[in-house]
């Protein structure tokens, strides 16, 4: 005892080494004296010029005790000193056994527990008894055999703490089977402070080895927290946390929000409130850093427990949106899009696609992976489009749809709705209509959608109905106040199609405009799973490799060989097990976040223990034991140091360095200038001669004029065009018509259209035309699907077709008995995501475009005009101006109005129409006159029906 407090050494016997003190004193006072110079006679006077070198014959005396401490002090730390060694903790004799919690709560402090049970291996090794050692956290290769105490300390030094939980009730086995039939003179439980599953059966397994003494190491627990979630929700993150017990105190932690390059994005407080076990923290940051955010870490826990980590679930979702209205409809609030990018543009990154071509644009926001593909009034999709789609959702994507005109008109067959469809749309007014607007009905408590308010004001007027069937119902996430579905989904492969039965504009009910609609289309982007369909090669069933994980202090590394792929669970969480720790599962395309606390997860003390014999409780209190040596050793490293300095300082190093580097500045500086310039030169670009650019072909000149030059003559002036069918009288006589009605329109109207142009559709850009005819011949190739996909998105983009069926008039598009022209149209159309149509109504925009009409003959006058429906007002009566302002896409006759304008290079007419009335040819010229004008003016001329109203408010 030295004032209280108490040394003890390690290696008692290595203090001999002090006796040796004298004999090294001796040594280092002891200095043979320097040989005699005896100066050659002629270079006698040099050496009375020359400075002589004095060196003396014994060290000084202070160099000589400098030495002599550091010798002192390297024999004192070899004797391993200890101040204020523990005291002797066991008792008896025979083997200890010896338990050690290594699990995920012993991580920030597991040094603490190595000290404690070294402390107990040593003194059983200091009395000869062997060691029973077994670790909770390891598997069944944590062999538990009697080993001498050499052996456990080399066991107890690589042991470490893992991102898992313990399993007391396997290793406390494992000491039971090692130790059958021996008498237990000591049993040592050493705990991380913790309940655990199996901490009962590992009790009872150590009790019955009866052992003589039982000593137990619990640390409090005070301290210890672990994140069991995090939600990214719409105002903020909130992440929920939990800690042992109800205790009695008010604490707070501080939780850091992390991103993939280790950098701190926010941090806030977690406070827990007096006897309360859980917690919630606020990251009150913009959405776009929360999607940054990797991990979530409570600073200083150093646990696996302590850390959220967090995959593309968690993450902002990608959204794409697609319409199916014409281009020039677009306009804010008239936009069938615009409600739903208002609704999420704060809450998810909104794609759109390049190309109105659906075969090329679907493909292409499929391969960007969003979470969901909202489809508003898309009826018919191409085939490798529909097949894309299905895809997506079959591996985990979200198809959202609406309905509209396109989707009412399209075949009952889709296979991309939740539900079978009726054709048609149910309205107010119409065939199987209800006499006053409908509300919506209360969002059900077990449905997606539950919890969200509907004010009493949103109400529907028109909608598409669903087939009744046995499983309706069950498909049904919300319905209308008379039980009629409003918005249907069905769950298909990993993911889910979503249909609103209305349209996502305010046309067919207000709820676009209502904050429930927001709530709900929010809900669905938040069910779905960001960068929805697994990576290439894996389906969403497949095993995920281990990417990045977990180690004891909640760290991610690497994985380790024995990490196993994490084989996702469709219901609840998967365990956590050594095979498959806490960490990333996947590849830096896409992982999985693999968790330690689940939800619901809570922690508990460590209750009393009966283990066979009276528990000694202890705490780790080996704070006050202070080991020396390494102390020891650094003084004896600084005091090394000393020596040599002093050293230099004797024989006037210092001296001459400085003489030399004063003298070789001047020599130093061209060797510092060559460097710089050897570095210069090395950062200068490549100066060769770059290759000259490869000199295009004769072939690729010639077409890239002839391009050039077609988009200059078709974007000069205003043409009228026509598709090259193939057949050659065919399209000669589209050529001639076209001619013909140029010149009429040259004559009678302000517009001077250019000769007409054939498109091929196949290949030739058909933005530069504002309406294209299209002669339908039953005997003419079919267009391939890549054909009738670029004229679809020519439709989509604000065109405008006219299909003129060269045979009997159509009196109806859904008939039953057509002719072989009729037949190909219709074939042409299945491709095609059309509105439904109606003949041209009395009070429609082309009756008025220019000419007063009321009929649009041709060659013949058999057949009506058929144009795009007219929008229902809420009235239900018919809107002769279409919302938007915008034109038909669409124009289908049978009249064959080429051959009634076609004229020869004189001007004279090539063929007589069915009348021998020539106002018949005037009025196919009129009526050629006004779809032109309508065309490119729009709807202007509907205002007219207005007149009547304005005249009224004007008093006249």
């Amino acid at each position: 005892m030295i004032g209280g407090l108490a040394l003890s050494f390690g290696a008692p016997l290595v203090l001999f080494g002090l006796l040796a003190l004298p004999a090294i004193w001796w040594l280092l006072k002891l200095t043979p004296p320097r040989p005699q110079m005896e100066p050659f006679p002629p270079l006698r006077i040099l050496e009375r010029v020359l400075k002589r070198e004095e060196t003396p014959s014994k060290s000084p005396w202070w160099l000589t005790l400098l030495r002599l401490l550091l010798a002192a002090l390297i024999i004192f730390a070899l004797a391993a000193p200890t101040l204020n060694p523990r005291e002797g903790q066991l008792t008896g004799t025979g083997p200890l056994a010896l338990l050690v919690d290594n699990g995920w709560a012993s991580g920030g402090d597991f040094d603490v527990r190595r000290t404690a049970a070294e402390g107990l291996i040593r003194e059983a090794g200091e009395a000869g008894r062997p060691v029973s050692l077994a670790f909770t956290a390891e598997g069944q290769s944590d062999d538990a055999t009697p080993v001498e105490a050499n052996a456990a300390l080399e066991r107890l030094a690589a042991a470490a703490p893992r991102p898992i939980p313990t399993d007391r009730a396997a290793a406390a086995e494992r000491i039971a089977t090692a130790l059958a039939g021996n008498h237990i003179g000591s049993l040592a439980f050493v705990a991380d402070g913790l309940d655990a599953e199996g901490t009962d059966a590992a009790s009872r397994s150590l009790a019955a080895l009866t052992p003589s003494q039982a000593i137990v190491y619990a640390p409090d627990v005070g301290g210890l927290v672990g994140l069991t979630g995090a939600d990214n929700s719409t105002e903020a993150l909130v992440v929920q946390a939990v800690r042992p017990g109800a205790a009695a105190e008010t604490r707070s932690f501080a939780v850091r929000a992390i991103d993939a390059q280790e950098r701190e994005i926010g941090r806030t407080s977690l406070d827990f409130a007096a006897g309360s076990a859980s917690a919630e923290a606020r990251f009150a940051i913009p959405v776009e850093l929360r999607n940054d955010i990797a991990r979530l870490e409570v600073d200083g826990a150093e646990t696996a427990g302590a850390v959220r980590l967090v995959d593309d679930s968690f993450r902002r979702r990608r959204v794409a949106l697609v319409s199916g209205e014409s281009s020039d409809l677009a306009q804010p609030l008239l936009s069938p899009l615009y409600y739903i990018t208002r609704a999420l543009e704060p809450f998810a990154d909104l794609v759109r696609p390049q190309s109105a071509n659906l075969s090329e644009s679907i493909p292409a926001l499929i391969a960007r992976r969003p979470s969901v593909i909202v489809l508003a009034d898309i009826g018919i999709l191409p085939d490798n489009a529909r097949e894309a789609l299905q895809g997506f959702v079959e591996d985990g994507g979200y198809l959202l749809r609406f309905a509209g005109p396109r989707l009412a008109a399209a075949p009952g067959d889709d296979t991309l709705v939740p539900v079978r469809l009726r054709t048609g749309e149910r309205q107010l007014g119409g065939a199987m209509s209800w006499s006053e607007p409908q509300k919506i009905a209360p969002m059900p408590d077990d449905e997606p959608f539950a919890g969200i308010a509907v004010p009493e004001d949103v109400t529907v007027t028109r909608q598409i109905l669903a087939e009744p069937a046995a499983d309706l119902s069950e498909r049904t996430w919300a319905s209308l106040a008379d039980g009629t579905p409003l918005v249907t989904a069905e769950t298909v492969g990993a993911g889910t199609i979503v249909l609103f039965h209305v349209t996502a504009e305010a046309t067919w009910s207000n709820l676009p405009i209502s904050g429930a609609f927001v709530e709900m289309l929010r809900r669905i982007v938040t069910l779905s799973r960001a960068g929805a369909g697994p990576s290439e090669g894996r389906t969403a069933a497949d095993s995920l490799p281990p990417y990045r994980v977990l180690d004891g202090q909640g760290r991610l590394t690497s994985p380790g060989a024995d990490v196993q792929p994490l084989q996702p669970v469709a219901d609840g969480d998967q365990p956590v097990t050594r095979e498959n720790p806490p960490g990333l599962y996947g590849s830096e395309e896409g992982y999985l976040a693999h968790n330690l606390l689940p939800a619901d997860a809570e922690l508990l003390p460590l209750p009393a223990l009966d283990l066979g014999a009276p528990v000694e409780a202890r705490g780790y209190g080996g704070e006050n034991s202070v080991d020396l040596a390494p102390w020891l050793f650094a003084a004896a490293l600084v005091l090394f140091a000393l020596d040599a300095l002093a050293l230099l300082w004797l024989n006037g190093a210092a001296t001459r360095i400085g003489s030399s580097f004063s003298r070789g500045r001047a020599g130093a500086l061209p060797a510092i200038l060559a460097i710089a310039a050897i570095g210069l030169i090395a950062t200068v670009p490549d100066a060769r001669a770059q290759e000259p650019a490869p000199t295009p072909s004769t072939e690729q000149v010639a077409d890239h004029d002839v391009d050039v030059e077609r988009a200059i003559r078709a974007t000069e002036t205003t043409h009228l065009a026509y598709v090259l069918t193939g057949d050659e009288a065919t399209d000669e006589i589209s050529r001639q018509g076209l001619a013909g009605l140029s010149q009429f329109i040259t004559a009678k109207t302000a517009l001077e259209p250019g000769e007409p142009m054939g498109v091929d559709i196949a290949a030739d850009e058909l933005a530069f035309f504002p309406i294209i005819y299209w002669p339908i011949d039953a005997s003419a190739p079919m267009p391939s699907e890549t054909a009738i996909g670029r004229m679809d998105a020519y439709m989509k983009q604000g065109g405008t077709v006219l299909f003129d069926v060269a045979d009997d008039p159509i009196s109806g598009l859904s008939s039953g008995n057509v002719s072989a022209g009729q037949r190909r149209l219709r074939e042409i159309l299945a491709d095609l995501d059309v509105p439904p149509l109606d003949p041209v109504p009395t009070d429609h925009v082309l009756t008025k475009a220019f000419y007063m009409l009321d009929d649009f003959p041709g060659r013949h006058t058999g057949s009506q005009l058929w144009v795009e429906s007219l929008v229902r007002d809420s009235e239900g009566g018919a809107r002769p101006a279409r919302g938007g302002d915008g034109v038909s896409s669409i124009m289908i006759t049978s009249n064959d109005f080429a051959s009634a304008w076609a004229v020869d290079s004189q001007g004279l007419f090539l063929f007589p129409t069915d009348s021998a009335d020539p106002a018949q040819r005037e009025y196919a010229y009129r009526a050629g006159v006004n779809i032109v004008m309508y065309v490119l003016t729009g709807n202007y001329k509907a205002d007219q029906v207005h007149v009547p109203a304005l005249l009224e408010r004007l008093g006249q």
